[in-house]
């Protein structure tokens, strides 16, 4: 989950700030640009991406099914099923828990999608 303009210690003494190749942290966009219960992609530095948004819970993930090893929508921006609380997979309908990134159902189950570390800052999420 993303935290809100503050640095999270884990629990080995680093911080949850990754650095791009120029040291400098990433902003992804702006919080507008996210809706309050949506999801939108995003191409980073070529590395394909998406947010989900649950209210104040942001999360950031890599866009490869763990099954399939394919991008997860089939139109941009869509990452979340009809009732817009899980991630599904559009090729084989997987389900995804938000908060976590695990397969909760289908062909995948216990398998988990990449999470990556971000926080929000000057109403911007970053990738850090």
């Amino acid at each position: 989950m993303c935290r809100d303009s503050k640095l999270v210690k884990h629990a080995s003494g680093s911080d949850n700030r990754r650095m791009t190749d120029h040291n400098t942290p990433s902003p992804l966009c702006h919080l507008d640009e996210l809706p309050l219960h949506g999801s939108k992609g995003f191409l980073h530095q070529g590395q394909a991406l998406f947010a989900v948004r649950q209210g104040e819970q942001v999360f950031v993930y890599e866009n490869n099914c763990p099954h399939r090893g394919v991008p997860l929508e089939w139109v941009p921006d869509q990452f979340l099923d009809s009732s817009g609380r899980l991630i599904q997979c559009a090729t084989h309908g997987a389900l995804f828990l938000p908060e976590s990134g695990e397969c909760v159902a289908g062909p995948c189950v216990g398998q988990s999608l990449r999470q990556l570390p971000c926080y929000i800052s000057h109403d911007q999420l970053w990738l850090g």
